[in-house]
């Protein structure tokens, strides 16, 4: 009976010894974007004359890493309204013909896959859905950064990717091919750790 609870006590110690000693596995760390620094971006060519280039003011969402699994997920909300053609165009842009804000107040896209480089995030593929309709996209990740944010003094990411689209697959294809149908889509992503 004695050797048993010697060797219970023995197992034990050796379970609790290599528990507290295993490295930690990292979770999945929320960040929710920074407003004041991710606006998505999109440009096209104006019959031939020059590529505009505009944005939007109003965006929401959150980015979710894992960093050891080398796994994340993207979820973002464009307010559609807050288009800023830096002109009188807005308005114009806000129709029917092309964002059609009045029905169509958001674009989102939501990742289903987020594709790391060694330690690096280098492309994320989802679903953009845009004036009601949804399509698979792969926003190439041009630059990425995670360190402490030195005003916030948080953890934080910051990244910038784009993809092309065609807006005739969009139901926006007005004018075109004068007015480009190919678009492209930037965005520019600063996000702090919850």
């Amino acid at each position: 009976m004695k050797k048993l609870t010697v060797l219970s006590t023995a197992l034990a110690l050796a379970t609790v010894t290599a528990a507290a000693t295993a490295p930690a596995q990292a979770a999945p760390e929320t960040y929710v974007l920074d407003e004041a620094h991710t606006f998505p971006r999109f440009s096209y060519n104006h019959f031939g004359f020059s590529t505009q280039l505009s944005r939007f003011n109003k965006t929401t969402g959150t980015i979710t890493l894992d960093k050891e699994a080398k796994t994340g997920a993207v979820d973002v909300v464009i307010d559609t309204k807050s288009v800023d053609t830096g002109s009188i165009l807005d308005e114009h842009i806000q129709g029917e013909d092309f964002l059609d804000t009045a029905q169509y107040p958001t674009a989102t896209f939501k990742s289903t896959q987020v594709v790391f480089k060694g330690d690096q995030p280098v492309a994320v593929k989802g679903n953009l859905t845009l004036k009601g309709v949804t399509k698979p996209v792969t926003l190439t990740v041009t630059s990425f950064q995670a360190m402490p944010n030195p005003i916030m003094k948080k953890d934080a990411i910051g990244a910038n990717a784009y993809t092309m689209i065609k807006r005739s697959g969009f139901n926006a294809g007005k004018y075109a091919p004068n007015v480009s149908d190919e678009v492209r889509l930037d965005i520019a992503v600063e996000a702090i750790k919850q």
